[in-house]
């Protein structure tokens, strides 16, 4: 992987779905994008293979040889500049149009981010720049969050641990938050009110079906009448 796709493509999910709507052609295990660029001059060959890692390579369109200038940072001048521009410009269109934001790598975090879009069909909200691992969800009728999810230090949770963990805030009546929080997989509520929101690790060690439970009390508890 180059610098320019390991760029473009970083925090980010390819979605099959969307490759053919865009203009790619499934060819045996990969799907396979082709556009021309620099007047007709050049060729960029998009692949995504299975595992929706992706590749792409320039080539001459009156040789086929590949092309690779672009790529060498000392490399200068008018024509390698513009391959380098419209490289780097096809490939965030791509980025644009087939992928989502994926800034949780945990499968835990992928399953229950899956839950809440099938349960209630919500997207994540990635509201501040400043914190791009911070993400809220909130209900569509009243757009009161009843999820957060955190990159976050154990230690900062309360635990004996500086190991960075995938969270998820979520409502909580007040009265239940003790008999619930164990201090292992569930906190009170880190970066929220602590009367009102527990803190949820989804490195695995707190049962799925459980947090779906507690995510089903918490878009109630976010409903407003």
């Amino acid at each position: 992987m180059n610098k320019y796709i390991e760029k473009i493509f970083n925090n980010k999910k390819i979605l099959i779905s969307k490759l053919e709507d865009y203009g790619f052609v499934l060819n045996r295990d990969n799907w396979v994008y082709s556009t021309p660029i620099c007047q007709g001059q050049m060729l960029i060959k998009v692949k995504v293979n299975g595992r929706c890692e992706i590749d792409a390579q320039v080539y001459d369109n009156d040789t086929q040889e590949l092309y690779t200038l672009y790529l060498a940072e000392d490399a200068v001048g008018s024509f390698v500049g513009e391959v380098r521009k419209e490289y780097e410009d096809t490939l965030t269109q791509i980025s644009l149009k087939c992928c989502e934001k994926q800034v949780y790598k945990s499968l835990n975090t992928q399953k229950v981010i899956e839950y809440i879009r099938n349960a209630y069909g919500d997207e994540l909200e990635f509201l501040w720049d400043s914190s791009p691992d911070s993400s809220i969800v909130r209900r569509k009728d009243n757009a009161k969050w009843y999820a957060v999810f955190m990159k976050v230090s154990k230690r900062k949770l309360g635990a004996d641990s500086d190991e960075i963990v995938e969270v998820i805030d979520l409502r909580m009546k007040s009265d239940d938050i003790p008999s619930v929080v164990d201090n292992e997989k569930i906190f009170k509520g880190y970066h929220m009110n602590k009367r009102h929101w527990i803190s949820v690790c989804l490195d695995g060690g707190c049962d799925f079906s459980q947090i779906c439970r507690l995510i089903d009390d918490s878009y109630q508890l976010a409903f407003k009448k």
